[in-house]
């Protein structure tokens, strides 16, 4: 069993008995001690503070796990802090799910990473949006 070990109350947990999901950038289990603030942060587009949003998958991604580190921060937490992560992608493929990795790996290091649940869509709220992603995180 593989688990983050940090002052946050969040543990994240990757079982004996499951596959290993921390090649897919994510944890099975994420335990919060008892007494903790929760935090939940709104599904997190590619827009930037303009609300430009860059047609290409990659950038979006990259603006939005940016825009979920600024929510973080101003909830007083930061990535060790994040307990499950939702993210929905349009057209999702293979190769998308790479960017994801890669993109994840770039925004969280080389750490366990949060819960995560992917669910591909036909469609997210703008046009032209293709990815987004919230966040539930816990802080003592």
């Amino acid at each position: 069993m593989t688990s983050i070990s940090s002052p946050s109350p969040v543990r994240l947990v990757n079982p004996a008995g499951l596959y290993d999901a921390s090649a897919n950038g994510y944890s099975h289990l994420g335990l919060v001690s008892a007494g903790v603030r929760l935090i939940f942060i709104a599904g997190q587009g590619g827009e930037d503070e303009r609300g430009n949003l860059d047609p290409d998958f990659r950038l979006q991604v990259r603006q939005a796990l940016a825009n979920l580190g600024t929510a973080l921060a101003a909830a007083g937490a930061g990535p060790a802090d994040i307990v499950k992560l939702t993210v929905l992608i349009v057209d999702h493929s293979e190769e998308r799910l790479h960017v994801f990795g890669a993109e994840m790996q770039a925004a969280f290091g080389q750490g366990v990473k949060p819960t995560c649940t992917l669910i591909p869509v036909p469609r997210l709220a703008l046009d032209g949006m293709l990815f987004e992603i919230e966040a539930l995180a816990a802080v003592a």
